[in-house]
């Protein structure tokens, strides 16, 4: 069961989501599944979560009512702020990096937390008092569903905060310190197999065990079984988001990558990874209907794509809240260039499309380098997220890429890798070797284009995306 939820943009480059209607949408398509298999609570082993990770969620700790929006990952409020932090502390650039594996970067909860105190009125002297709570929407769900007895995160979630030592896997009180972030907002961070606490009975009938809790990238990982040193997955969802498994030592990247803790199961070390976040992949069909009306259903982009049998020369970069990896340029905006009177909706449909592929395809490269060190080498590409629907879609991110992309029986494997993590910490599933026996391959495709075309088409892709950078300055009012 699903549930889509309302998207808010206030303003440009702002994005927002009602906290509350997130908790509601969850709670009906919870019950909803239960309804169409016909199980009650008893039937339940475990309830794991997986969310958006770096959306920002601030409440009050005795109401549970939330102080405002929720502010979205991709949103870019604090870009202005980021910036002048860089600027007055040049040196914060490695203290981030060293600690968190991160980049002083608008797309993480960090920032978003210290706007929201800014900006709330009473929310600081609140926070430091400690009536507030902080969480990313795994939090703000558990906490839901005990009715505020459990306020907790997972290791993957806490790592997307700037606020997370990822070598001590601890709150970092400097980092804190420089955020300007009380320290008594954050919640406790545990495995992300682990028994965090039951659900209150009023939600399912009984208590249940809620034993599993992964950020979305990191759940996929886990549910694509990506348990060994060098495997990836890449995910399709509102942005695209690709991540490979570099075993318990964490790896800095120095080509445009994040590292992150992928996961820890109880009793176990931690795994770590390297990302590549793209922020605009589904989202942008998504704008494609809602936006422009060219489609009515997000699912017919691929049969107007279709219609043609090219882009046409049109390239669209989709940087409407600038670009993420490997570029990190929050100046940028999106374009569509290479316009003629030839190009028609079936052509912008198909650059639509290959967007996604070539921004992964730039992911994929600087993921190469930097596990080039450890003579690791992708050997096929495991994609998930409903994008991996589009056949079209699929075969052009092969063709791209130059190896076999990799779809499993279960496409969703956001949710699976949630549900695998909750059933290890009950013994549902006795560890990971019973989880890769579970997992199937669903389909394959292999690169068919010629390397000459392949080429030509990245290179004017390259090109489409310095049209986009340099945009936002002094000119621009967001």
């Amino acid at each position: 069961s699903q549930r889509e939820i309302t998207q808010h943009y206030p303003k440009p480059g702002w994005v927002e989501h009602d906290a509350e209607e997130i908790w509601q949408a969850q709670l009906s398509a919870a019950r909803q599944a239960m309804k169409k298999l016909g199980i009650s609570w008893r039937e339940l082993a475990a309830i794991g979560i997986t969310n958006q990770r770096e959306t920002t969620i601030l409440w009050d700790r005795k109401t549970g009512q939330a102080i405002g929006p929720a502010i979205v990952w991709q949103c870019r409020r604090t870009a202005d702020m980021t910036e002048r932090l860089r600027a007055e502390h040049p040196e914060s650039a490695e203290l981030f990096r060293k600690k968190t594996g991160l980049l002083l970067d608008p797309y993480f909860s960090g920032t978003k937390i210290r706007w929201i105190l800014d900006h709330t009125e009473g929310a600081r002297e609140r926070a430091e008092r400690g009536e507030l709570c902080f969480g990313t929407v795994d939090s703000w769900l558990i906490y839901k569903l005990t009715k505020g007895r459990v306020h907790v995160t997972d290791y993957s979630n806490a790592s997307r905060t700037l606020l997370f030592n990822i070598n001590t896997l601890s709150w970092d009180r400097e980092l804190c310190d420089f955020l300007e972030i009380p320290m008594a907002l954050l919640p406790e961070a545990r495995p992300s197999s682990f028994l965090y606490g039951k659900s209150e009975p009023e939600f399912f009938g009984g208590e249940v065990p809620i034993a599993g809790a992964a950020g979305d990238q990191q759940a996929a990982l886990f549910g694509q079984t990506c348990f060994l040193e060098g495997e990836a997955k890449n995910t399709y969802g509102t942005g695209c988001f690709m991540l490979m498994n570099t075993g318990t030592t964490p790896v800095r990247s120095t080509n445009g990558l994040l590292t992150t803790v992928c996961y820890q199961i109880e009793g176990e070390d931690p795994v770590y990874a390297l990302e590549g976040s793209i922020a605009v992949a589904g989202s942008l069909v998504q704008w494609l209907r809602d936006n422009l009306g060219i489609i009515a259903e997000s699912r017919d982009v691929q049969a107007l794509a279709r219609t043609v049998d090219d882009n046409g020369g049109a390239y669209f970069v989709p940087a409407f809240s600038g670009l993420f990896a490997p570029y990190w340029r929050p100046d940028a905006r999106g374009a569509l260039v290479g316009l003629t009177r030839y190009v028609n909706k079936g052509h912008i449909a198909r650059a639509v499309e290959e967007s996604t592929a070539f921004q992964t395809r730039e992911v994929l490269q600087a993921m190469n380098l930097d596990a080039a060190a450890s003579g690791t080498v992708l050997r096929e590409l495991k994609v998930d997220g409903g994008m991996t629907r589009d056949e079209l879609l699929m075969q052009f991110q092969a063709d791209q890429i130059g190896v076999p992309v990799v779809r499993p029986h279960v496409s969703e494997t956001t949710a699976l890798g949630a549900a695998y993590a909750a059933g290890i910490a009950v013994g549902f599933w006795s560890g990971t070797r019973d989880v890769v026996d579970n997992w199937a391959e669903g389909r394959r495709w292999e690169p068919a284009m010629a390397d000459d075309e392949r080429e030509r088409l990245f290179r004017n892709w390259r090109k489409a995306v310095t049209r986009t950078l340099e945009w936002v300055d002094e000119d621009v009012v967001e």
